[in-house]
């Protein structure tokens, strides 16, 4: 027989970005251990529209921790209490019976909230258009061994390539800093040789981009890489900052 779980949960509820939300409680009963946290928001709306009521808004996509689209606090932790684990693969096995579970959205002054649990995160989306890019001629793939890449810097690459875009960094710093989404997005293009002429340009662009969205500053506290479901090291951080300075130098060399 199905182990299954009796909960409280505390949710935050908001109509739109212009209106002051609050936390409402609601029951969860008869939640099976093998739902992810997402099917139980399922289980509790179908509950809420049986019985009239509006329905809790959470964004979601993919399900298969790969899209970054399930953004929520859970009791305090961006995504949860598992470590590298989204919020769609956490799974209510990690609850007690009894439990009572605080559920907020990503809380940034550039994650404006649209409704409920739902926030506006397309400030990381013009982060990406200032620079997350190659400019090469598109047509027929290139032959896969025509640029030759060292393993270790194509292992880093694919390393800062893994971030989803979630969001999960910037609501765990308390300056709400973006720091390790952008030194992700920019290492992993700058490492490899088909994005060291745009290099500089890049750096300074998404740097820039980051500022201009609200982003705090970066006080080196690592909760960013705790919370990270695909475990992106700080490391990639100091990369950025030697990458900002050089550009930074050669422009003013330059000018």
């Amino acid at each position: 027989m199905e182990s299954t779980l009796n909960l409280t949960l505390k949710v935050w509820r908001q109509k739109d970005r212009n209106s002051q939300g609050h936390i409402e409680t609601y029951p969860a009963k008869g939640i099976p251990t093998t739902a992810s946290f997402l099917e139980m928001l399922d289980i509790v709306n179908e509950e809420l529209i049986s019985g009239g009521k509006e329905p809790i808004a959470f964004d979601h996509d993919c399900r298969e921790g790969i899209c970054g689209a399930c953004s929520l606090v859970i009791n305090g932790v961006p995504h949860g209490p598992e470590r590298a684990t989204t919020t769609c693969q956490l799974h209510m096995r990690s609850f007690r019976e009894g439990d009572t579970i605080y559920i907020e959205p990503f809380r940034a002054r550039a994650f404006p909230v649209i409704k409920d649990l739902v926030v506006d995160r397309s400030s990381f989306d013009r982060i990406q258009q200032s620079g997350g890019f190659i400019s090469v001629r598109t047509g027929s793939a290139v032959e896969a061994n025509s640029v030759l890449i060292p393993k270790d810097d194509a292992d880093h690459a694919f390393r800062a390539a893994s971030c989803i875009g979630c969001g999960a960094c910037v609501a765990a710093c308390k300056n709400a800093s973006a720091m390790l989404f952008v030194a992700a997005k920019v290492s992993h293009l700058n490492i490899l040789p088909q994005g060291k002429p745009e290099k500089n340009d890049r750096t300074i662009k998404m740097v820039q981009q980051m500022d201009a969205e609200g982003f705090g500053g970066c006080t080196n506290q690592y909760e960013c890489e705790a919370v990270c479901p695909k475990e992106i090291s700080v490391d990639f951080i100091g990369r950025l900052n030697r990458d900002y300075a050089v550009a930074i130098a050669a422009e003013t060399v330059i000018a």
